[in-house]
């Protein structure tokens, strides 16, 4: 009879946690449902995310010309492609960052095709540091080396 009323007790404890754990795994649960849900919605379904900008006004800037090594130059004129929100830049610092980007090079380096893509996309990484949000491409509209 000893085991008997030692085991009645126990049973009565043992259906008690498992409500209030119940209570609290449900609590948890509804927890990491709405988490999950407003990370959705913020990473994946957030309206005016972070979308492609759309192309504005093209805006042509005054050609330059670039001292080269060995005595030759390279005149350069850029035309640079706002974005939709964009309406007017100050051009001076697209100029500067042609200057840096094609400065001191070979006359051999600028001739060639592949380099000159590189070199450009090295002025628009350059563009895109100093217009954030108002600039998206570069055009060459005057390139002649001599």
């Amino acid at each position: 009879m000893t085991a008997s009323t030692i085991s009645a007790p126990d049973a009565a404890t043992a259906e008690e946690p498992p409500k209030k754990g119940r209570k609290k795994l449900l609590l948890v649960v509804l927890v990491l449902v709405l988490g999950a849900a407003a990370g959705a919605y913020f990473f994946l379904l957030r309206p005016g995310g972070d979308q492609a900008p759309k192309p504005g006004q093209v805006a042509p800037l005054d050609s330059i010309q670039i001292n080269l090594a060995d005595g030759h130059y390279l005149r350069l004129g850029i035309a640079l492609q706002l974005t939709e929100s964009a309406t007017e830049v100050d051009g001076s610092k697209a100029l500067d960052a042609a200057i840096e980007v094609f400065s001191g090079r070979s006359i051999g380096d600028i001739d060639n095709g592949a380099t000159r893509e590189k070199l450009r996309d090295q002025l628009e990484k350059k563009l895109e540091e100093r217009y954030p949000d108002e600039v998206m491409g570069v055009y060459f509209t005057e390139y002649v080396t001599q």
